[in-house]
């Protein structure tokens, strides 16, 4: 659950109120990681005050609604210190669109994959052209700068299979097309039931 360590990080500099969480969020990361939705932020808040990571306290004011403060607890500290000194291990596979993407235009033969492999080259270098923007303007800001090259670091390494892709799946795209005339030697498309079938 990352958001919520992040939030406990966020909660060991001092206590603080929802919509100020937020903000320090979005202000430490950078916009390369998205906005922080401030439901979505209350639900977290209100996990960990289930868990024991955090206290909720009201704090009266005069001219305003009340507000909510949140502390970290040491049994929260003891969680952000164990989770945020830990090798991240990923847990899930690899999974990414485009593979599935380069999978469906190689069983269409190789016009489709060529198609998809130059609109996902022109789709990454325009990527890189903006975080390269990106950088120049969040160079005094360490934090979001390093998560910028990252995504800099990752947009290149795509870029660079999706070069190779042509060509490596180029075999795969053959043998589609070669099944499928096979298939069809005549070329006929089916279009469904006609109205005679019981379209």
């Amino acid at each position: 659950m990352p958001l919520h360590h992040a939030v406990l990080a966020l909660l060991a500099k001092g206590p603080d109120h929802g919509y100020e969480l937020k903000a320090r969020f979005e202000e430490a990361i950078g916009p390369q990681w998205g906005g922080l939705n401030i439901g979505h932020l209350y639900q977290i808040l209100d996990r960990l005050v289930r868990d024991g990571y955090v206290t909720r306290s009201h704090v009266t004011q005069a001219d305003r609604p009340d507000k909510t403060r949140y502390t970290l607890t040491s049994a929260g500290r003891e969680e952000l210190l164990g989770w945020a000194t830990g090798a991240w291990v990923r847990t899930g596979g690899f999974r990414d669109e485009l593979f599935l993407k380069l999978f469906g235009a190689s069983s269409l033969g190789p016009e489709a994959l060529d198609t998809l492999v130059t609109a996902q080259r022109q789709t990454y270098v325009s990527e890189l052209a903006g975080l390269t923007r990106l950088r120049r303007s969040h160079a005094a800001d360490p934090l979001v700068s390093l998560l910028i090259d990252a995504a800099i670091a990752h947009t290149k390494a795509d870029l660079e299979l999706v070069d190779t892709a042509a060509q490596r799946l180029a075999p795969l795209a053959e043998r589609s097309a070669g099944a499928r005339s096979r298939a069809d030697p005549h070329g006929d498309e089916d279009h469904g039931p006609t109205r005679e079938q019981g379209a």
